[in-house]
């Protein structure tokens, strides 16, 4: 399965450790959402700038979601 992410602007803590929430879809259209809390790139990658600068670029959250996820949450 591949999926393609997008960051939005909502951060949660699971369990203590903070996680943005991240949406998108699988390469067949089903609409996903993920908690991330860690993201790199290799130490030798050239554009590590650029990564940064890209991550920084965040939406808004669906409301579809916004609703069902508060501050914290535990799993």
């Amino acid at each position: 399965m591949k999926i393609i992410i997008e960051n939005t602007n909502k951060i949660v803590e699971l369990n203590g450790v903070p996680a943005r929430i991240w949406e998108g879809l699988t390469d067949s259209g089903i609409k996903v959402h993920c908690f991330i809390t860690r993201i790199a790139v290799d130490k030798n990658e050239l554009r590590i700038s650029e990564f940064e600068k890209e991550l920084q670029e965040t939406r808004n959250l669906s409301p579809e979601l916004e609703k069902y996820y508060p501050s914290k949450l535990i799993l």
